[in-house]
């Protein structure tokens, strides 16, 4: 199994090295480390780590900065270290992802819980959010596939079950997902309405001599 990737963000030399030393014991790999905000920016989205832990009080690009393009850039969590405990942090970091909040100096005894902690629940997070965008693809692709579905009951004169499996087979024949056959029979069928409207709306050659010979009654 491969070790977790951990890096850390802080002013502290000694603190970092405390860190480091507590995390390798209990086999975690620390990828990397920073002194700032501006260079943990530019390490973390090079090595892409499965958790950052970030000091609060970083120089340069804040913590808060940091945490909140880890968060767009959708890289890891975020285990946050803090001076002191106070309300006001939490409401301001509450969209990031942070998944613990430890008080200076770190001890052993509530790293490594929170590490695992935050490793686990982040997979737990990004696999719900995997099905819930599965789930949200195949509703879009059944309300297309009802759609061309609908027109080929309308212009074909088929059944429901005849116009699905008309699909169906066209979607196994070509090998292409049948949302795709779906979405080229709604193209095909706005052609041609457009093509009717069009030609609809264009003048006859006897509706033009028709208004040639009103203009010359006028």
């Amino acid at each position: 199994m491969q070790q977790p990737r951990i890096f850390i963000a802080s002013a502290d030399p000694s603190a970092r090295q405390n860190l480091k030393y507590m995390l390798i014991r209990e086999g975690y790999l620390v990828a990397g480390e920073a002194p700032d905000g501006s260079q943990a920016l530019r390490i973390v989205r090079t090595l892409q780590p499965d958790l950052v832990i970030l000091d609060s009080e970083l120089q340069g690009t804040s913590a808060l900065e940091v945490a909140r393009i880890v968060e767009e850039d959708r890289v890891a969590p975020i285990i946050l270290l803090t001076s002191t405990w106070h309300r006001n942090l939490i409401l301001r970091t509450r969209e990031f992802p942070i998944f613990a909040y430890l008080i200076k100096p770190v001890q052993e005894s509530t790293i490594l819980p929170a590490v695992e902690a935050a490793l686990a629940n982040y997979q737990k997070m990004a696999r719900l959010e995997l099905e819930i965008s599965k789930l949200k693809d195949t509703l879009a692709s059944r309300k297309v596939i009802e759609r061309a579905k609908g027109i080929l009951i309308d212009t074909m004169g088929l059944s429901e079950a005849e116009a699905y499996r008309r699909m169906q087979r066209q979607s196994m024949d070509r090998c292409v997902p049948m949302k795709s056959i779906a979405e080229a029979i709604i193209v095909a069928h706005e052609l041609k309405g457009g093509n009717s409207k069009a030609a609809e709306k264009a003048p006859g050659k006897d509706g033009g001599k028709a208004n040639r010979h009103e203009l010359r009654g006028n």
